[in-house]
């Protein structure tokens, strides 16, 4: 669905017929996954591992049924992993206890610029943007450790192989990922081996839940189960704050001028002033379940 920013309006709509498994867990969906754009075309993914690419005026472009095509790639609880752009690819995550793979198409046309094994094992995290040199990397999380891919051809130019969560997704900032390993692991290229990622600081008592961690003015931010909203130094994680909220999390917290606002599944949103303590300083319920992140 296309909506008017200015005033909300429905612009268009169009739906499909899903091609793969249309099962998922209560507490996900088949649009679980976030679409993704390049700014010239929209990319929607679903838990069936449907992909659609259209226009930005809603015209189909090519679709492309990657369970139809890879008939044992899914999981029984359904997938999840968003989709990310890269020179002129968009990298798409099927990763899962059978036909486990990453795949990465052309914007243009859907067809496969290059597809790689991965780690058999149900994994529910979205690739991010690694940005070197001028040229953009594509991170994979797994439960074996993150593989930073070239975009364009697949290949590895980095990794960290000592495990990493199949749930909450690293976030990359200012040269560093922070890999929800080991609670939360730091990590960047070595420098003289660049190869094999270097461990910048790792933190055991950072241990995110299903909230992704969140970055921001030099500082890490974690959901860990089920209610504790922590803050520490993204140089060298340590703690510069805890906090209680109040139920569980599922959707990962966003920062806006100097607050953070999270939305537990019941609904309920809190507003966290960032600074020296993080007060709560509202809350809104919006009378719904909520297990998405907001933008």
């Amino acid at each position: 669905l296309s909506f008017d920013a200015a005033d909300g309006k429905l612009q268009w709509e169009r739906q499909y017929w899903a091609t793969g498994r249309t099962v998922s867990h209560p507490k996900s969906c088949v649009a679980a996954p976030t679409p993704a754009s390049d700014g010239q075309r929209i990319f929607a993914f679903y838990s069936s591992n449907d992909l659609a690419c259209l226009d930005l005026d809603g015209n189909l472009l090519w679709y492309r049924g990657l369970t139809f095509d890879y008939p044992n790639a899914s999981n029984s609880l359904g997938m999840s992993s968003s989709l990310v752009t890269a020179d002129d690819t968009v990298v798409a995550m099927v990763e899962n206890d059978s036909d486990s793979f990453t795949v990465g198409l052309d914007v243009a046309t859907g067809e496969d610029r290059w597809r790689i094994q991965r780690p058999r094992a149900a994994n529910w995290t979205s690739p991010a943007l690694w940005g070197a040199e001028g040229k953009q990397l594509v991170l994979l999380q797994s439960s074996k450790g993150v593989a930073a891919i070239d975009p364009r051809t697949g290949k590895t130019v980095w990794e960290y192989g000592d495990g990493a969560s199949t749930i909450p997704s690293l976030v990359a900032n200012d040269g560093l990922a922070f890999v929800p390993s080991h609670g939360i692991t730091a990590i960047r290229p070595g420098a003289t081996t660049p190869d094999v990622a270097e461990i910048v600081w790792q933190e055991g008592s950072l241990s995110p839940g299903t909230a992704s961690p969140l970055v921001h003015d030099g500082s890490v931010f974690v959901l860990s189960n089920p209610d504790v909203l922590t803050r520490a130094a993204a140089a060298d994680g340590q703690t510069q704050w805890k906090t209680r909220l109040t139920g569980n999390f599922s959707g990962s917290p966003v920062i806006a001028g100097g607050f953070l606002y999270a939305f537990n599944e019941d609904g309920v949103g809190h507003v966290v002033d960032i600074g020296a303590k993080g007060e709560t300083v509202g809350t809104i319920e919006l009378g719904e379940t909520v297990l998405s992140t907001p933008a």
